[in-house]
């Protein structure tokens, strides 16, 4: 009996080792990818195998090499971190000389001056590890596609010892540390969910190839998507639950709260129920569907659900005016410059 192995390319991480049902799930998601199992000769397209089979626990030694895709990223930085917070967290970051964190505009909340920052040219995971201009140019439109900056904040330590950086959460949440080499190598999220990384990952985009999914799942058509080996820190609304899918499992979730899955699993949307649900139910007319096997993290306070209530809270869009408990009410925030003209 053999496993089963897939991979993109030379360049990217090896999933695996996968049993018939997993396989199976993993070809659907990933018709692009190579596969290979013992007794095959070489690695070949998913679309040329005919079949998947069960498999052994442990990687052969005498697995053939991939073929090659182009030049590849290095390795990511080995950092060390530390998340501090509870509602309102941020990731502290330390750094050796020469090691890179990259991160969003508008993340930094302090660093060591010896921690130089620079602005680079789409994600950053070919800087410094000689990445072309076609392969920036590449990241950088990836980016803009997903609705991100052409630009990320790269930064280095440049002196002796030891230097920290700091990046904080824009909203209450909790900050996640993923070893993305511990997931296979690769991470779908939620648009704006990336916070921090080390230098080497990469920051990419994931098409929802289908429509209905694209249109009512909550993320639109395009979610991130991480790639590499090192570390990176994912935010999300309110508390985190991680939940281990298995092979054809599937769970029903608010549009809103899915943070991240592995590739592995499934994302598709289902109505609610009848139309008394859709209209009345509170719960829009559609809802998440992730199906195994694979890892899948959800949000409990999705970001879009807090500003909705703050803006239907808000006096100017016809919100309740509650006064915040002075006996002036209106009047009194009138007087002390809450409110404007």
């Amino acid at each position: 009996m053999a496993k089963w192995y897939f991979s993109s390319g030379s360049n990217s991480a090896r999933v695996g080792p996968l049993d018939e049902n997993a396989a199976h799930a993993h070809a659907q998601q990933h018709p692009e990818d190579l596969c290979w199992r013992e007794g095959m000769p070489a690695w070949r397209p998913v679309g040329d195998v005919p079949e998947l089979a069960p498999s052994a626990n442990a990687p052969p030694a005498l697995m053939p090499p991939l073929p090659s895709t182009g030049s590849g990223r290095g390795q990511a930085d080995e950092i060390d971190y530390r998340i501090v917070g509870g509602d309102m967290q941020f990731v502290e970051i330390e750094l050796d000389p020469g090691e890179s964190a990259i991160s969003e505009a508008g993340a930094l909340m302090y660093k060591d001056s010896a921690v130089q920052m620079d602005t680079v040219f789409g994600d950053g995971s070919h800087a410094g590890q000689g990445g072309g201009v076609f392969n920036k140019l590449l990241s950088a439109g990836k980016r803009v596609v997903s609705g991100e900056s052409l630009f990320t904040t790269m930064f280095t330590h440049t002196g002796q010892g030891k230097a920290k950086v700091a990046f904080a959460a824009p909203y209450p949440g909790t900050v996640m540390a993923m070893k993305l080499s511990d997931h296979g190598g690769r991470l779908v999220c939620q648009k704006d969910s990336f916070l921090a990384g080390a230098r080497g990952v990469s920051v990419g985009i994931h098409f929802q190839r289908k429509i209905l999914t694209g249109l009512f799942g909550g993320e639109g058509f395009i979610m991130q998507k991480l790639e590499g080996d090192g570390w990176v820190f994912v935010h999300a609304g309110g508390t985190v639950m991680e939940r281990q899918l298995a092979a054809g499992e599937r769970i029903d979730v608010d549009t809103g709260c899915v943070v991240a899955f592995h590739p592995g699993v499934d994302m598709d949307v289902k109505a609610v129920g009848g139309i008394k649900s859709m209209l009345f139910g509170g719960e829009g007319m559609f809802l998440a569907t992730l199906t195994g096997p694979g890892t899948v993290w959800l949000q409990s306070l999705p970001f879009s659900r807090m500003a909705g209530r703050m803006l239907a809270a808000a006096p100017q869009s016809g919100g309740k005016d509650r006064g915040e408990g002075s006996m002036l009410g209106g009047i009194g925030r009138l007087l002390d410059g809450d409110n404007s003209f």
